[in-house]
């Protein structure tokens, strides 16, 4: 059975500095019937004001998962790492038994918009562990690229839970599909664009959640932008 979250009905939050949009349940926002998709917890579309941002906070036992659509994230955390992530790049922080981390606009004049999502570990208690990668657009455009696996596969970012992330750019007029093992959720979520996903017709911001698919097939009827979660099956919400 089909899980669809329509972009126009996802929660949100709006701080003057900070516009957010929750996929899930989140902060102040509370829904129980969208509390995640199987260990996909958070997908929060974030636009933060210029020189805005997040102070120092802690975080523990989640992966946490940012992605950089527009402007750049200027990132510190208490295991040493700082930099400016740019769109493109996709950052992994395993928070484990605790990390603190801040999250600014590297602006002072334009904004910066970006993913923030969290997935459940598959173990806790784990030390604290930070990535950050390049998946250029030129990557993405017209195939299915493999950004985040348990192993770090094809130089993938590792994730600390049974899951894949893929990037995909789907041209306009173009099907591609992409297979799937066997017995897994998947969840899509939409950047940008318009397209079908198995027949279901979705747009920016929105998302589709399917359990036990051999495949998608995804026909673009205009340039789009996607992120492909292959999930376990156990629970969904």
């Amino acid at each position: 059975m089909a899980y669809f979250r329509a972009a126009d009905e996802r929660g949100r939050a709006n701080f003057g500095w900070l516009n957010s949009k929750h996929s899930f349940s989140f902060g102040n926002y509370y829904d129980p019937k969208h509390m995640g998709f199987s260990t996909l917890r958070v997908i929060n579309d974030d636009t933060v004001a210029p020189s805005g941002g997040f102070p120092p906070h802690g975080h523990r036992d989640m992966e946490i998962i940012s992605v950089v659509l527009d402007g750049g994230l200027t990132h510190t955390d208490s295991m040493g790492h700082g930099s400016t992530i740019v769109p493109g790049d996709v950052q992994r922080i395993s928070a484990g038994t605790g990390v603190m981390h801040s999250e600014f606009n590297a602006s002072d004049e334009r904004p910066l918009r970006f993913l923030q999502i969290w997935i459940t570990p598959g173990r806790r208690g784990i030390a604290p562990a930070y990535e950050q990668k390049h998946f250029s657009t030129e990557d993405k455009r017209g195939r299915v690229v493999l950004m985040g696996s348990p192993d770090g596969r094809q130089d993938s970012l590792t994730l600390n839970q049974d899951a894949f992330l893929y990037g995909t750019i789907v041209e306009s007029g173009q099907t591609l599909t992409h297979s799937l093992a066997e017995n897994r959720a998947v969840y899509v979520h939409v950047i940008s664009g318009q397209l079908s996903i198995n027949g279901q017709h979705l747009a920016d911001g929105d998302g589709l959640g399917l359990g036990h698919t051999d495949a998608l097939v995804l026909a673009a009827t205009e340039e789009s932008e996607l992120l492909i979660f292959e999930l376990e099956t156990e629970t969904t919400a």
